[in-house]
């Protein structure tokens, strides 16, 4: 499960880190991307554990609700499902047409754009 939310977590903070204050751009990075400890924000800001704890929350939080009102990551995840679909069923039925593959290949590398 905490793998789970910390993939989660790291992958709203990806969509939607411009629109987080810098504290908040700052203990979620350090946090789930870095590893951090809650001490180690602590010390690194000069603030208390708890101080740090109750912001990387409200964060969250926060991260959650953008994703609520935009799906931009929901959208990301169903249009990687679709492109992975679309490109089994032309490795299947398709696989000599070298156009089409690089079609599919181009749609798969647009999102990483």
């Amino acid at each position: 499960m905490e793998i789970e939310k910390n993939y989660r977590i790291n992958s709203l903070f990806e969509f939607y880190r411009p629109l987080l204050t810098s504290k908040q751009d700052s203990y979620i990075q350090l946090y789930y991307a870095d590893d951090y400890s809650l001490g180690e924000i602590s010390e690194e800001f000069n603030v208390s554990r708890q101080a740090v704890y109750d912001n990387i929350r409200r964060t969250e939080v926060i991260l959650e609700k953008y994703e609520d009102q935009l799906h931009l990551y929901a959208d990301f995840q169903k249009r990687n499902q679709q492109t992975d679909s679309i490109r089994n069923y032309v490795r299947k039925a398709y696989s000599d047409d070298a156009k089409l593959n690089q079609l599919v290949d181009e749609l798969e590398n647009t999102e990483e754009k």
